[in-house]
């Protein structure tokens, strides 16, 4: 039980930081040879706002996991819609933007789903 409690403690953090820094990658078209310098850092920052949003909602998931948990795997799931008609409006390809879906929101799902497990083997563990 230990072992998987640990597991179950880390498995999300680790996860989340991935995801967040996959998403921050997107960020770095914000630099064009044709912008200023300060143009293009402006540009990155502004780019990096749903990563820092991100990193917000996993510092608070960090120290309350339920909460944490609850606002990842909402996150993903509200956001899935939005994101997948976005790209299917850009592509017209349901698979390229299932694929989409896959590889931005869904992280956000399970990191969610981990850190509610995370949490209810602490409660569980806490009770008895």
């Amino acid at each position: 039980m230990k072992k998987t409690g640990i597991l179950f403690h880390w498995i999300p953090r680790a996860l989340c930081i991935l995801a967040i820094l996959f998403v921050s990658i997107f960020a770095l078209d914000a630099f064009d040879p044709a912008l200023s310098i300060k143009q293009q850092v402006l540009g990155f920052l502004i780019h990096m706002i749903p990563s820092f949003v991100l990193l917000l909602f996993l510092i608070i998931a960090w120290n309350r996991e339920l909460t944490g948990g609850i606002i990842f795997t909402a996150l993903g799931l509200v956001l899935s819609p939005f994101v997948f008609k976005h790209n299917y409006n850009m592509n017209h390809s349901i698979g390229l933007s299932l694929g989409i879906i896959l590889m931005i929101t869904i992280p956000f799902v399970v990191v969610g789903i981990l850190f509610l497990i995370s949490y209810s083997l602490k409660k569980k563990k806490s009770i008895i």
